[in-house]
């Protein structure tokens, strides 16, 4: 997709961090902007912030683990603006620690985001983008977490994982019954965004007693994620990286940096056979 004035896109996550700089890329470039978030107040500062600029944008709030609320989402996207050129399934969140002390709540609000929002995203929109039959372009958030793996992250890396081979299956498919649709999957690197502090928006029913461990292990790699983001590179750049993807038609959105020796490293594992290597980015 070479021209994307005067198109829609839908984004989920999209009251800060990567969302936002892929909401205000895209108000940029001249698109109508549907900005989807669970935060309300954030939600509105964002819609009523670039509204100001002269964009034309709309905010629905939105709880991507819920499949009503997705599907409310589409809705609302169709009878504004008749179609969705771009859909953006960005919402992510980040829990760490030690894979059996963590809990099982920690475990499901990641699954029921990370994986269950991406999904809950392609079913309610990818049959009406089919339906509607113009060219368009889908953007699922990964991670270099999905083509690497860390100690002390590997519910992030699992669900990360999961959405990587996710998008390259939904890549074939489409290529095969509804080639005007494009795939692209995001792997950012350790970007400056809030995504440290994710348990703002942890639902009541993921909080309750026994819920949220507290352990050395999930202290380490949240206080090191914390001071990580302080210097990481800024969201605008992943909205640059998603739009020179949407117009290249490429698939892999990758990080160039220390992550992708790491990932090197994962794949020489696979393809000799041999036992996992630890192999943390040098970001030197």
């Amino acid at each position: 997709m070479k021209e994307l004035k005067g198109k829609t896109a839908v984004i989920t996550g999209a009251a800060s961090g990567i969302g936002l700089a892929l909401a205000e890329r895209f108000c940029n470039e001249g698109m109508k902007v549907v900005l989807a978030d669970v935060e309300a107040g954030a939600l509105d500062a964002a819609v009523s912030g670039l509204q100001s600029k002269g964009f034309e944008v709309i905010g629905v709030q939105t709880d991507v683990s819920n499949p009503e609320q997705v599907s409310a989402l589409a809705d609302t996207a169709y009878q504004h603006f008749s179609e969705v050129n771009v859909l953006c399934n960005n919402a992510g969140i980040f829990t760490g620690g030690l894979l059996w002390e963590e809990s099982l709540a920690d475990y499901q609000w990641s699954m029921d985001v990370n994986v269950w929002g991406v999904i809950h995203g392609v079913r309610s929109f990818v049959p009406r983008m089919i339906e509607q039959g113009t060219e368009a372009h889908i953007v699922n958030t990964a991670s270099m977490a999905g083509l690497t793996t860390m100690p002390f992250a590997g519910i992030y890396h699992m669900t990360k994982h999961a959405v990587l081979a996710y998008s390259e299956s939904l890549y074939h498919e489409l290529s095969v019954t509804a080639p005007q649709i494009s795939v692209s999957a995001l792997c950012p690197e350790l970007i400056n965004t809030g995504i440290a502090n994710c348990d703002r928006n942890r639902p009541h029913k993921y909080s309750g007693e026994g819920d949220v461990v507290e352990s050395d292990a999930r202290a380490l790699v949240h206080d090191s994620i914390s001071a990580g983001v302080t210097t990481g590179i800024p969201a605008s750049v992943m909205a640059e990286r998603v739009v020179n993807g949407i117009r290249e038609n490429r698939f892999y959105l990758l990080s160039n940096d220390g992550w992708m020796e790491s990932a090197r490293s994962r794949i020489q594992d696979i393809l000799e056979g041999r036992n996992p290597t630890l192999a943390p980015p040098d970001l030197d």
